[in-house]
């Protein structure tokens, strides 16, 4: 399937590449991935899990990623900077990730929808909710956090794995992605290296852009601590975590759910900070399980 492109969208103008699977007349999911992740990272295999479901399922590049608009000419990023506490390198913030998604929303003639995001698209999603409560139905957050730099920290390990000088190459830049993905995936769970190195490779061809993916961990500490905010929320929520994972210590979702009225926690053992193939099924069942519930409730008077 080819992407489709969004111009002009949100306030920022961007232009968001998209695609859609299945009925556009059922419930519409929007998949958020996480930083420095494109659409693709939501595989093709599990965004048909969802369809089976009976759900209208769309993925999206963000900003800075895949073929959607990159911020080549902004300031560089410093993200060290960032994290003593000086943002003056940030670009945008996860309020403008969260209008671009808005955005992508109102070019699709949604007026709302369920979204679903994985670790900083589980940060835009809940920035979704708390700033445009009218444009989603209900949010899954899974392997996020809440803003609080008390939880859902990194652990030593992971930060040593992501470390090092920065991969050109397309080969550099598969070899980097599989030596990470070996300490951050999930231990639980047999691992598929030769469809990593499919999918590095297909995401390096479609657009390489690391300095992207610092832009955006800059806006994630720009953005500040949610946890006030998430307290207000009043729609259907799930949250869910890898008991393993150490690139976003399970602290985090614990917090998340903890903070939302009625969420709904489900921690995974065995799982990292990756989505394995064995746990598609059950994703997929719990999001349209979710997606129905909400739906139910929004046809149900209140």
């Amino acid at each position: 399937m080819n992407a489709e492109k969004a111009l002009n969208a949100g306030p920022s103008g961007m232009e968001l590449a998209y695609e859609r699977f299945g009925d556009s007349a059922a419930p519409p999911v929007l998949l958020v991935m996480g930083g420095g992740g494109q659409m693709i990272a939501w595989p093709g295999e599990f965004c048909a899990e969802l369809v089976a479901h009976g759900l209208h399922v769309i993925r999206f590049d963000n900003r800075d990623v895949g073929l959607s608009t990159h911020f080549h000419d902004a300031p560089a990023p410093d993200l060290p900077a960032a994290l003593a506490g000086d943002l003056s390198s940030a670009s945008y913030t996860l309020s403008d990730m969260a209008g671009d998604t808005v955005g992508l929303l109102d070019a699709l003639g949604l007026d709302s929808a369920h979204l679903v995001g994985v670790s900083l698209g589980g940060m835009i999603a809940q920035t979704v909710a708390i700033e445009h409560p009218g444009r989603i139905r209900s949010l899954t957050s899974i392997m996020s956090s809440t803003g609080d730099r008390s939880v859902g920290q990194a652990r030593p390990e992971a930060l040593a794995a992501l470390a090092g000088p920065p991969a050109t190459t397309r080969e550099e830049v598969v070899e980097q992605w599989l030596k990470a993905s070996r300490v951050v995936r999930s231990p639980g769970f047999e691992p598929d290296e030769a469809a990593l190195r499919e999918h590095v490779g297909l995401a390096y061809d479609r657009a390489f852009d690391p300095t992207g993916m610092i832009r955006q961990s800059v806006a994630v500490i720009a953005s500040g601590d949610r946890t006030a905010l998430l307290r207000s929320l009043d729609l259907p929520v799930l949250v869910v975590h890898g008991a393993d994972d150490v690139l976003c210590d399970v602290s985090g979702g614990r917090a998340t759910a903890e903070v939302i009225p009625g969420a709904e926690l489900v921690v995974i053992d065995g799982m990292g900070h990756d989505l394995p193939r064995a746990l598609w099924p059950e994703l997929a069942t719990r999001i349209a399980a979710l997606v129905q519930r909400a739906e139910s409730r929004t046809r149900s008077p209140r």
